[in-house]
């Protein structure tokens, strides 16, 4: 399962938290990705998989004193959306 991810690192900007939200390899959903999560991705999926993503990510960094950068990426990993 490791080789579905990529090694590509999200980084911390300042007192921001970045994650990305990608599509799955195998096309059963979304993952959202940050260097903060211990045991690798977090995997979404459904109707609201993105939305459900970005809440999550704003919500853990508010709740670490942070902002959140999310950004949302298509199959070739180009930046379709930006939350901040």
């Amino acid at each position: 399962m490791e080789a579905m991810y990529s090694k590509r690192r999200t980084p911390r900007l300042g007192s921001h938290d970045v994650y990305e939200v990608r599509p799955r390899k195998d096309r059963d959903g979304f993952d959202l990705i940050s260097e903060l999560f211990r045991y690798g991705p977090i995997w979404y999926a459904g109707p609201d998989a993105i939305r459900n993503a970005i809440a999550y990510a704003k919500y853990r960094s508010h709740s670490r004193s942070q902002r959140a950068i999310v950004r949302v990426l298509d199959d070739s990993g180009a930046v379709v959306q930006m939350h901040g």
